[in-house]
C-alpha cells in the first residue's frame, strides 16, 4: 500500500493557493482539500475503478490522510479497510470501503460519506473524475480535519465508499454491515460532485423526505446559492434521493443530506478533470457542508427512530 502511494512530485506541488471567484474578486482557496481532489483525478490513479490498481492507490492514499488525521479504525477493519463482495452482471466481484471514526461525547452517530471510485479507463482514454467524485473525498477529509481538532459532540464515523458507480454497492455493504448497531446511526451526509458549478448552486437533498433536517442548512456566504431541492418527487425535478450512496441509507430509514451539483458537460466525461472544476465555487460548497455538518453536531441527543422515520431529540 506504501508503495502505491508514490506519485509525482510535482502533481503534489502544483495547487494554487487563490483564485478569482465568479464576481472576478482575489479569494483564498483551501490548499489541501484541492490538493486532495489534483491527487485523485491525477492520470497516475487511471480514472479509480472498481478492482483495479487506481482504485488501490486512490485506499492507501485516504488511508494515508486518515492516519494523518488521526483517525480511528474499527477493530473489525484492518487498516480502516471495510471488504465486501458483490456481483455485476452475474460475476462475483470485490470491493474495499475505507472507514474510520472520531470518538464523540455520546454513542449516537452521524456518518459522513463520499465514494471514491470512478470509470477508470475507457477505450485507453482516461476518465479521472475530479468532480465525480474526488471532489467529495476531499469534502469528507476536509471535514475529518476540522473534527479530528474540534472534539464532535457525536460519533463520527467518514466512510470513502467503493463500487458506487456499479449500484451504490460500498454503501449498501456498509449498511448491511456496519461497524455500530445501525439504530446508533442519526443521520448520513453525502458528498458526489460538489467542485464544479457555473452557477455557483449546491443543491442539498433529503428534506422532503426528512423535514427536521431542514433548519440544520444553514449559509450565510453570498458567494453560493444552497438550494433544497431534487428530493420531492411531484416536483417535476429528478429525484437524487436514491441517486447516489445516500440512497443505500435510506432504505434503511436513515435521515440524509446529500450535497450536489446537477449535471455538467463534463459529468461522466473524460473531460472531468482537475482543471474543469469550479475552485472558488468548490472551496465554498465544501465550507457550507462543514458548517451544516457542525451545525448537526451541536444536537447531542440525535436519535433515529426507524419505526416513526423521524429524528427526535432526547
Amino acid at each position: 500500500m506504501k508503495i502505491l502511494y508514490i506519485i509525482p512530485l510535482a502533481v503534489m506541488l502544483s495547487c494554487c493557493s487563490s483564485v478569482k471567484n465568479q464576481s472576478g474578486t482575489a479569494q483564498n482557496l483551501d490548499n489541501q482539500l484541492l490538493k486532495d481532489v489534483q491527487v485523485l483525478s491525477s492520470d497516475a490513479y487511471q480514472g479509480r475503478k472498481n478492482g483495479t490498481k487506481g482504485a488501490e492507490m486512490a485506499r492507501a492514499y485516504i488511508i494515508d490522510r486518515f492516519i494523518k488525521l488521526g483517525l480511528k479504525s474499527y477493530p473489525a477493519n484492518v487498516n480502516y479497510a471495510q471488504e465486501f463482495t458483490f456481483k455485476s452482471k452475474g460475476v462475483n466481484l470485490n470491493g474495499t470501503n475505507v472507514v474510520g471514526y472520531i470518538p464523540g461525547k455520546s454513542n449516537n452517530v452521524i456518518v459522513i460519506s463520499a465514494h471514491y471510485d470512478h470509470l477508470g479507463v475507457v477505450k485507453d482514454v482516461i476518465f479521472n473524475g475530479a468532480d465525480d467524485n474526488a471532489s467529495g473525498v476531499a469534502g469528507l477529509l476536509k471535514i475529518a480535519a476540522y473534527f479530528s481538532k474540534n472534539k464532535p459532540n457525536n460519533t463520527i464515523i467518514f466512510a470513502a465508499f467503493d463500487a458506487e458507480e456499479v449500484g451504490l454497492q460500498g454503501a449498501k455493504a456498509f449498511v448491511s454491515n456496519p461497524p455500530v448497531p445501525i439504530n446508533t446511526i442519526s443521520v448520513n451526509l453525502n458528498m458526489d460532485m460538489i467542485s464544479h458549478s457555473d452557477k455557483a448552486e449546491l443543491y442539498v437533498c433529503g428534506t422532503f423526505k426528512y423535514p427536521e433536517l431542514k433548519k440544520y442548512v444553514v449559509n450565510n456566504n453570498p458567494k453560493i446559492k444552497v438550494l433544497l431541492g431534487h428530493d420531492d418527487p411531484k416536483s417535476g425535478h429528478e429525484d437524487w434521493t436514491n441517486q447516489s450512496d445516500q440512497g443505500a441509507f435510506n432504505s434503511k430509514n436513515i435521515p440524509f443530506l446529500y450535497f450536489g451539483v446537477e449535471d455538467h458537460k463534463d459529468y461522466h466525461q473524460s473531460t472531468d478533470k482537475y482543471e474543469t472544476i469550479t475552485q472558488s465555487f468548490f472551496n465554498d460548497a465544501a465550507n457550507a457542508i462543514l458548517e451544516v455538518a457542525k451545525n448537526i453536531d451541536r444536537q447531542t441527543g440525535l436519535q433515529l427512530s426507524l419505526k416513526n422515520k423521524t429524528i427526535m431529540k432526547n
